[in-house]
């Protein structure tokens, strides 16, 4: 049979029907997700110190990556020839959004936490949509009791700012509180650039905790073969990319945007070598803010890299699976 034949008859292009990411099933009892993958929607920017409107990012991320909602037949990608997101490699489904009570940050990251246990308990790989950049705390808290994690982090700013006037859970602090965790045994931060809210001590903090903090400049003159090779070997991954890792020329829709950013491939590389290199075992893309991009192209944006990094992974997971042929 034709793999591009629908089933159902209908041609079901991207602005028809529901908008889940992808044009997924929607999967709303968390105690029953069957998939590979469980799309999970974070809406909180009450983490935001300048401009709000991340809270909108999982609809207009969703919204996007309707773009790219390849049917039955995959992805083909002819630089690899390589078949990608084929439903044997890869079952998507899109679990909602945790439930954000307004002006209440424990309680929120309570539920995001809540929600990213039911997404493990199942077996799925948590991707988050975010939201700013305070949801991947409460995230990385749901993998206390599993093995021990690397982070790998992109990003315009270090966030590792440990308190400020008594904020410790807004979008300044998420890396410093993961890396508190013990199952968090290390990061490479990448991006990172410009004048931003964290102070010397605040690098010297992260350096101490096991982070390698790499800018922009940094990255282009190791490339990206080398700088995979910089990150540890042995333990799982999670991959947590804030958009103003990003050059805003290609994101603007974003509440702090910083020039001198990344472009598409050089992240999206650097994802290649990691689904490469070991077992990624969730992601988050944060501080999509629909509100400051009427065109659209930072949500897009973010949800190619998503559509592209979930099938490196699982295409990599499947490669493994594989018995070792015979030389």
């Amino acid at each position: 049979m034709n793999e591009f034949n629908y089933e159902n008859g209908r041609l079901d292009l991207p602005f028809v029907g529901h908008c889940t990411f992808a044009k997924a099933p929607i999967c709303t009892d968390w105690e029953n997700i069957d998939a590979d993958v469980a799309i999970l929607g974070v809406p909180n920017d009450m983490g935001t110190q300048w401009r709000s409107g991340a809270r909108f990012g999982p609809r207009g991320i969703r919204d996007a990556s309707t773009l790219f909602s390849f049917g039955h037949g995959g992805a083909y990608d002819h630089e690899r020839d390589t078949l990608y997101l084929t439903r044997e490699e890869c079952r998507i489904v899109d679990v909602g959004d945790a439930d954000i009570v307004h002006t209440d940050m424990q309680k929120s990251h309570a539920n995001t936490e809540l929600a990213v246990r039911k997404i493990l308990a199942s077996g799925a790989m948590p991707v988050i949509l975010g939201g700013d950049h305070s949801v991947h705390a409460p995230a990385m808290q749901a993998y206390a009791e599993r093995p021990p994690l690397h982070i790998v982090h992109f990003d315009a700013h270090l966030d590792f700012v440990d308190e400020r006037h008594g904020v410790r859970y807004g979008h300044g602090n998420p890396l410093r509180r993961a890396s508190e965790q013990q199952h968090v045994t290390s990061m490479t931060q990448l991006g990172i650039r410009n004048v931003s809210s964290s102070n010397r001590l605040d690098y010297e903090a992260a350096r101490a905790a096991g982070s390698d903090i790499l800018s922009v400049r940094d990255v282009r003159a190791l490339g990206s073969a080398a700088v995979v090779e910089r990150i540890p070997d042995g333990l799982d991954y999670y991959i947590t990319i804030d958009i103003d890792g990003f050059d805003p020329s290609i994101a603007p829709g974003t509440g702090t945007p910083s020039h001198g950013g990344f472009q598409y491939y050089e992240v999206l590389e650097i994802i290649e070598g990691v689904a490469r290199k070991g077992q990624v075992v969730g992601m988050d893309l944060v501080e999509v803010a629909p509100p400051y991009d009427p065109t659209a192209i930072t949500s897009i944006l973010a949800a190619q890299l998503l559509m592209n990094s979930i099938g490196f992974i699982f295409h990599e997971r499947a490669r493994r699976r594989q018995p070792t042929q015979a030389q």
